[in-house]
């Protein structure tokens, strides 16, 4: 095998804080490296392989849409697209009726951010205090953290922040330019901090008064990850405008924005070359069907409780917090997270950071019991 880290270090943009660890296969909630170790996986591509790891599903939809269609653009219908576009209706929360098909986050909430302004004639929005929504420049301006946007200034304007959960700071931030507000259910990037239901619904009805759209990130949150199908189901919230992707299309890349019947952006506007494929569309398609037949939204909420309820919190010196919905699980430290992880993978287990300080997982909801005590054994060894 090629030294594959040199040749990284040789030709590749070093804009990943990498790990000295080839990965070259994947199974369900496990992968190897290239030398033959084995770890448990509670990274999932950042949330992104949530029916696991080469699931064959995905590839049974992948070889069959390969050999008969792959591309086709926007130019055109087609009976895929059409399907998935059926499929997301089905599923999405109260009044969204349409949608748009990208490739990734980011670009759900830069698709966004331009039919909010193109609809409400308006140009300003209110986001988050420790809110991600991507590293584009619309949706990096939409996004708190300082270290994601030095060096890149000037910033799209228009963009102000205020504390997540404070609804007066909120309130008092709009104004008659406000288009729109930009929210996280839970903050993944920025701790997995879960908002208030009383605070999303006077959210809702501030919008609603104020001809403002309300614009859901469910970039990370979507597709049963918090053990409902989307994050807004645990708010009863019907956001105006919802962003998609990560786990949408079995580990494809696939976004979307899912939006209210009556936007009308006019053709030319926007688009995408590769949005909304044949090949990425039966993936999602394959990808939905399965998580609707094996109940992945009860999975992730029956596991999740469960590894809360084992993890032994308490015990850990180390511990400040955990915050967990779903299988979206966050354990907060009294001190960095970075060497902790370090140690976590030389055990065996994957597992990435939420800021400075809170360890993230965000394994495949597919996990079993058996591989969740692993974890907690291994994270027990490292944060006692």
């Amino acid at each position: 095998m090629k030294d594959s880290i040199g040749l990284h270090k040789q030709f590749e943009l070093n804009v990943y804080p990498k790990r000295d660890l080839v990965i070259v296969k994947g199974e369900n909630a496990r992968v190897w490296d290239n030398n033959g170790n084995e770890y448990i996986d509670c990274i999932g591509g950042h949330g992104v392989v949530s029916i696991g790891h080469c699931n064959s599903v995905i590839i049974d939809a992948i070889n069959k849409q390969a050999r008969t269609l792959i591309n086709c653009p926007g130019t055109f219908y087609n009976d895929r697209r059409a399907e998935l576009l059926e499929k997301l209706m089905e599923i999405a929360p109260p009044k969204l009726r349409r949608a748009f098909l990208c490739n990734s986050g980011t670009e759900a909430i830069e698709a966004a951010i331009k039919f909010a302004r193109i609809t409400m004639g308006k140009t300003d929005f209110v986001c988050a205090v420790r809110g991600f929504h991507g590293r584009t420049y619309g949706a990096m301006s939409a996004t708190h953290e300082p270290k994601y946007q030095q060096g890149a200034e000037p910033l799209v304007p228009g963009f102000s922040f205020v504390p997540f959960n404070n609804f007066e700071k909120l309130k008092a931030a709009i104004s008659l330019s406000t288009a729109a507000v930009i929210l996280e259910l839970v903050q993944g990037e920025g701790g997995v901090n879960i908002a208030d239901k009383d605070y999303i619904s006077k959210v809702r009805e501030l919008c609603s008064r104020n001809n403002i759209l309300l614009i859901v990130d469910e970039v990370q949150t979507g597709f049963c990850r918090t053990g409902k199908f989307f994050a807004c189901e645990h708010f009863d919230l019907a956001p105006d405008i919802m962003c998609v992707a990560k786990a949408m299309a079995g580990g494809l890349p696939m976004g979307a924005v899912m939006c209210l019947d009556n936007f009308n952006i006019p053709v030319g506007k926007h688009g995408s070359t590769f949005g909304g494929n044949p090949l990425v569309c039966a993936a999602s398609i394959a990808t939905i069907e399965f998580m609707k037949k094996e109940k992945l939204f009860e999975q992730a909420g029956e596991k999740g409780k469960y590894f809360f309820s084992q993890f032994p919190a308490a015990k850990l010196k180390r511990v400040r917090e955990v915050r967990q919905i779903g299988l979206m699980i966050g354990i907060e430290l009294k001190e960095k997270s970075q060497p902790l992880l370090i140690e976590l993978m030389n055990r065996k287990v994957l597992a990435l950071p939420a800021g400075p300080n809170v360890i993230r997982l965000l394994p495949p909801l597919t996990i079993s019991l058996k591989e969740l005590d692993t974890v907690i054994e291994k994270l027990t060894e490292v944060l006692n």
